[in-house]
């Protein structure tokens, strides 16, 4: 069994909402050929997308094809929308969350949703999670990597995560909003770079301002295997140690104390990394994702997990499938 964790989906279609909203910024998917798709952001060409994005008969041929019995589906992190009047970006989100729900539904053993939620207004976002879990019967949400100005440290989240406690939401944190500019305007820097470096802050954001200690029930899993921070725990630790005077603010726990708290997906295309991943995030806590269907993510779901030779089968099954089950609270029964 396969479950593949890290997937994006959008509907086939959905309003023109610079017309039902009143302001630009919003994303529009234009159909301009069979089987393909541009996203524009305004009048600026954000991506071209193909219909492995929004028709989940293309999506199980695919998953078929590669033995992925499960894929946990959310929504392309350029349509969090935290930057926009929040009533707005809660009606987005029921229409992406209403649109994966029947896809779910129509797919009960292949597809689990992980709702979108307008984070930049807490309460609504504990509104909208509370329909994701009670009535859609998502096993949890996607949240980005900040919202807006706040870290995932942000006291205004609290309410937030003490409700995902209560309700067992997981959250699959995803980076998103990288410097595009600049120096970071070449070589796909952004998506090489900036992405790794967005994950760890989250992680960082989450472990130095206590959010995992005050939130011990809390199933967090970041997305590309954690980005940067399994390679550079030693470094957060050491500066723990030397400076708590700039780290140990506002927890007094060490960095290394939460490892084994929190889950990452397996998204690191190279051997000695999922190693390292592994050894340090923890046997249990690493989970099958492919960033399925875009090019950075893994083509053949599980190839790297089952190329190996240092797991045995059954730390192989755990990564591919039994970790995820645990993360989403599920059986596996529901799924054969």
């Amino acid at each position: 069994m396969k479950i593949d964790i890290h997937n994006h989906i959008l509907p086939k279609e959905w309003p023109d909402l610079k017309q039902r909203y009143g302001y630009q910024g919003w994303v529009q998917l234009h159909h301009n050929c069979k089987g393909e798709a541009i996203m524009m952001k305004d009048d600026k060409v954000f991506r071209v997308i193909q219909d492995t994005c929004w028709d989940p008969e293309v999506r199980i041929r695919d998953m078929d094809r590669t033995g992925v019995t499960v894929q946990a589906l959310s929504t392309v992190p350029v349509m969090f929308s935290y930057w926009a009047k929040a009533q707005d970006t809660l009606d987005l989100c029921h229409i992406l969350n209403d649109d994966l729900a029947a896809t779910v539904q129509k797919h009960p053993k292949r597809f689990v949703g992980f709702g979108s939620l307008p984070m930049q207004a807490p309460d609504l976002a504990v509104q909208e999670m509370h329909r994701c879990v009670k009535e859609l019967g998502f096993p949890g949400v996607q949240i980005g990597s900040h919202i807006n100005d706040w870290d995932l440290n942000a006291p205004e989240l609290y309410p937030f995560y003490a409700a995902a406690e209560e309700l067992k939401c997981s959250l699959f944190v995803h980076p998103w909003d990288m410097q595009t500019d600049g120096r970071m305007s070449k070589y796909w820097l952004p998506w090489l770079v900036g992405m790794p470096a967005e994950t760890t802050t989250a992680i960082c954001s989450m472990i130095f301002g206590g959010v995992l200690e005050k939130f011990p029930k809390l199933k967090v899993c970041f997305a590309h295997g954690g980005g940067s921070f399994p390679f550079t725990i030693g470094r957060i630790e050491h500066g723990f140690q030397v400076r708590p005077d700039l780290c140990a603010v506002d927890n007094k726990t060490s960095p290394r104390k939460y490892l084994g708290s929190f889950y990452t997906d397996s998204l690191v295309h190279d051997p000695h990394a999922l190693k390292l991943l592994v050894d340090v995030i923890g046997e249990g806590n690493v989970l099958l994702g492919s960033d399925y269907p875009f090019p950075l993510g893994e083509q053949e779901p599980g190839s790297l997990i089952d190329s190996m030779k240092e797991f045995d089968s059954a730390l192989k099954d755990k990564i591919l499938a039994s970790n995820a089950l645990e993360f989403l609270g599920l059986n596996r029964k529901q799924f054969e």
